[in-house]
């Protein structure tokens, strides 16, 4: 199991990097990402925080951890400088706080982060179907969310997904312990939002091809 999507203490998490490792060791995941929430005023503290994960002084917990980023709240003429400059500050992986209709996030952000080219397009609301469609061509993968509120609208994410050839992928939104879900918990998160048995084992294969992709950037 791979997690892309978790917010420490960095951001508004509850959790230390180490404890939310540990958590994840025990739930047998392969990888965890650490994407806490950013903008332009706090993402390289962000980053330099979490390297030293990556350090030989960081976290010796059998997994393979990620230094990433959840772009939030990013005026959409501004995503595309921010997208390069984090990565060029070290991101390994970069989500963007889509429009979900549990935030008031600003009309137009979907668009501008599947163009800048982000990873995943985390809780992406209702997303329109060209912006889908644009996300297929792209490679941009959208979240179907396990957080309250967010999955609201994974039904239609999955459908729209499903009819203009976008990929999904499963994000946990994790602030607590709690929130990390067991295998059999991300399953039914991803049948819950109407994917099929097949669909959902193919949206588990895109992490592994997202981790190999991450980890070419390194």
């Amino acid at each position: 199991m791979i997690e892309f999507h978790t917010h420490t203490v960095f951001s508004d998490g509850k959790l230390l990097p180490a404890a939310l490792a540990r958590r994840a060791r025990m739930l047998d995941y392969q990888a965890v990402a650490f994407t806490d929430h950013a903008d332009w005023t706090n993402y390289a503290w962000i980053l330099e925080r979490h390297m030293q994960s990556l350090t030989p002084r960081g976290l010796f917990c059998g997994l393979d951890l990620i230094v990433g980023l959840e772009l939030t709240h990013v005026p959409p003429p501004l995503m595309h400088e921010m997208v390069d400059s984090a990565r060029q500050n070290g991101a390994q992986l970069i989500l963007a706080h889509g429009e979900s209709l549990a935030d008031g996030v600003e009309i137009g952000t979907n668009l501008a982060a599947i163009e800048a080219g982000v990873d995943i397009l985390a809780h992406p609301g209702l997303i329109q179907e060209e912006e889908a469609r644009l996300a297929g061509e792209k490679g941009v993968l959208l979240e179907i969310s396990a957080r309250s509120g967010h999955c609201l609208t994974n039904g239609h994410v999955a459908a729209v997904a499903r009819k203009h050839g976008a990929q999904v992928v499963l994000g946990s939104d994790v602030h607590v312990a709690a929130d990390l879900p067991s295998r059999e918990q991300r399953r039914c998160i991803a049948l819950g939002a109407g994917l099929s048995e097949e669909e959902y084992l193919q949206a588990e294969r895109r992490a592994q091809d997202l981790l190999q992709t991450v980890r070419s950037r390194t």
